[in-house]
């Protein structure tokens, strides 16, 4: 089986766990790790707007090799993936457990969480490409300044360590950073979870829609594929996955829209929180429901819905990028 991935230190690591999973599951399979380098990766100073969104920056080129046949999966961490657009011809084949999906943050030497929550955040920048983490770091510390940090996540704290400036799209720069936020999964699995200063409740930042859920995505058609992937499978991260993708899909957000969504399941229960907010925190539209866990796309609507009806268009249509 040909899977491919990214060439970042993170996903390398999730694919490898991919590809033990499924030795370990079918002797018999073979597998072989294809390794990409997308627009997102190549591309280090724009912001992922520019390239269609992170669908189009670490998605799309992949998945055209599934479509084409020359890969049998594609391995993506599920928050990357886009939720506002049909995929023809795609399915996700499997899910892993989901690792922990909070958020963090990471400070450079000399710099302590007491001085930056005693401060509200004066004085210091805050790295972040994420434009939910971004809104949620001005809801935290209202007189922070949020900076626009892009990299992989080994990249980033290399550059917060060495106080580098960060390269603005069309020329300049800004920085040096006094803190990243980051997602703690990503940290720990590339070996940086000692770096996590504070760990961010989902109280106080709701997860992106997906994070720290690893989905592996194959033809729709390729039988074979999606038997050997349905052995590796977590039927919990599953339904979490089509819970709060199916929120993205109601609210037709795009990669401008700081939108959040996190579901925890209890026996047969499922409870769904999603939010909405505006680019500076300010607005807040948030909904928790809980329903049948078998049935979390159902739940995931209802969420979704409810948003709507409370105003989350209004908001969503506000940081929709001009034509």
């Amino acid at each position: 089986m040909r899977i491919g991935t990214r060439k970042s230190v993170m996903a390398l690591a999730q694919t490898e766990d991919i590809a033990q999973r499924l030795s370990g599951a079918a002797a018999e399979l073979a597998v072989e790790i294809v390794r990409f380098e997308t627009t997102g990766d190549s591309d280090q100073t724009s912001k992922l707007l520019v390239h269609g969104g992170k669908g189009g920056a670490f998605v799309a080129e992949i998945r055209a090799a599934v479509t084409s046949g020359r890969l049998h999966a594609a391995m993506h961490s599920l928050k990357d993936m886009p939720g506002n657009e049909d995929t023809p011809g795609l399915v996700i084949g499997a899910t892993l457990p989901r690792a922990p999906p909070t958020d963090a943050l990471v400070l450079r030497p000399g710099v302590s969480i007491e001085d930056i929550r005693r401060s509200r955040g004066k004085g210091y920048r805050i790295g972040t490409n994420a434009v939910r983490r971004a809104a949620y770091a001005r809801r935290l510390f209202p007189d922070i300044e949020v900076i626009h940090f892009r990299g992989a996540a080994d990249t980033r704290v290399r550059k917060l360590d060495n106080r580098d400036m960060q390269r603005l799209p069309g020329g300049g720069e800004v920085g040096p950073a006094d803190a990243l936020i980051m997602a703690r999964s990503g940290l720990e699995r590339i070996g940086l979870g000692h770096r996590i200063a504070c760990e961010l409740s989902p109280l106080e930042m709701l997860p992106a829609v997906g994070q720290g859920i690893v989905a592996v995505e194959c033809a729709v058609n390729d039988w074979p594929t999606r038997k050997y992937l349905g052995l590796i499978d977590d039927p919990a991260a599953h339904l979490s996955c089509d819970a709060e993708r199916e929120v993205l899909w109601i609210l037709n957000g795009h990669c401008n829209s700081p939108i959040a969504g996190y579901s925890t399941i209890d026996g047969s229960q499922m409870t769904l929180t999603a939010s909405v907010l505006d680019e500076a925190g300010m607005e807040f539209i948030e909904v928790t429901r809980s329903g049948d866990a078998s049935r979390p796309r159902e739940l995931g609507r209802a969420v979704g819905l409810e948003l709507l009806h409370k105003g989350a268009a209004d908001i969503i249509a506000r940081t929709r990028p001009a034509p």
